[in-house]
């Protein structure tokens, strides 16, 4: 049993150009599902996440404005009292 040294450098370039094509192969195909996926899909994607970032942004809006007023009503208060100590 006798390897030619031809044979063997055969074998090598059949699996790298296995491996090649299988890797590229499968980047191929993962690039051409998020392209129909993207086509088929954003118009509801967009107005699910338009409406969470606008109900997080009046979450946030409604507890400013709750800190705001807290805040005036405690100088309010304070005001009060120092005009009685007067």
């Amino acid at each position: 049993m006798d390897i030619q040294p031809l044979e063997i450098l055969k074998w090598i370039g059949v699996v790298l150009a296995g491996g090649f094509i299988g890797y590229f192969g499968r980047y191929l195909v993962m690039l051409i599902k998020k392209r129909r996926h993207k086509r088929q899909s954003p118009p509801t994607r967009t107005r699910r996440a338009t409406k969470k970032v606008l109900t997080r942004l009046d979450k946030k809006v409604v507890e400013s404005q709750l800190q705001s007023e807290k805040k005036k009503a405690k100088m309010k208060a304070k005001r009060a009292k120092k005009a009685r100590k007067k």
